[in-house]
């Protein structure tokens, strides 16, 4: 058996000769460890949320959701190398860029005090028929890349989706929240009891969905409830 070490020199030699291509611009190499390049890495709005107890993040859940923490990765900006990033990741079947922003955002997490405590990652769910249409969740690939960083499980099957939801995303702040009320259950409770837990999603916008999963979530004595995103809509824009 290959020690990790071994592994991890197969992968660098791989890399080398085979580097992947950029989720952003899709012509330049990404760079090492990243799913960009280093150009649209520079293009990029770094959220820098993570060390900080009030954010932009956890205002938009106050007078709504006990929250412990929130954090994104990223301010989301339109025609931007992140938004063809998650295009990719959740219309054209690249699992692997989720599991690539994931680890980034874990590692951000990962050195916050804020988040050291957090003992299992959620990510929201799918419903059955639009997972297996897409092939996956997205946000269960963003939250086996963050598991990895954090070295926090995953708990997959926890929180479920019982409602065929439409898109939200060309829906107003109220018709979102309208959209998604009651949407989830919580079909483990037994498993989150007691835990501080991580939510985990691809893109906070008006906060609708996570509120429901947190709602949904807060049926069981969790200790405590922390989200965390790849990005985050600018308030402008609601």
């Amino acid at each position: 058996m290959l020690s990790d070490k071994a592994k991890q020199w197969i992968k660098d030699l791989l890399w080398l000769f085979y580097p992947e291509v950029c989720a952003g611009c899709e012509r330049a190499a990404a760079h090492k460890g990243n799913c960009f390049c280093v150009y649209c890495q520079s293009q990029l709005v770094p959220a820098n949320m993570h060390l900080a107890k009030e954010n932009e993040f956890t205002e938009r859940f106050w007078g709504r959701i006990p929250l412990q923490s929130g954090a994104a990765l990223y301010f989301f900006q339109r025609r931007s190398p992140l938004q063809r990033a998650l295009h990719q990741l959740k219309y054209h079947r690249q699992a692997h860029l989720g599991i690539q922003l994931g680890r980034l955002l874990g590692g951000q997490l990962r050195q916050s005090p804020l988040f050291q405590a957090v003992e299992a990652i959620i990510p929201v769910p799918l419903h059955p028929d639009k997972e297996k249409m897409r092939g996956y969740n997205q946000s269960a690939m963003i939250a086996r890349g963050v598991s990895e960083a954090m070295n926090v499980p995953v708990l997959e099957g926890v929180l479920v989706r019982r409602r065929h939801t439409e898109s939200q995303t060309r829906k107003r702040r109220l018709e979102r929240f309208k959209n998604v009320a009651e949407s989830f259950v919580l079909a483990k409770p037994q498993a989150i009891t007691g835990k501080h837990i991580l939510l985990v999603d691809d893109v906070l916008t008006t906060g609708a969905t996570l509120e429901a999963c947190g709602r949904a979530l807060f049926a069981a004595p969790i200790a405590r409830l922390s989200m965390a995103t790849v990005a985050i809509a600018m308030s402008k824009i609601h």
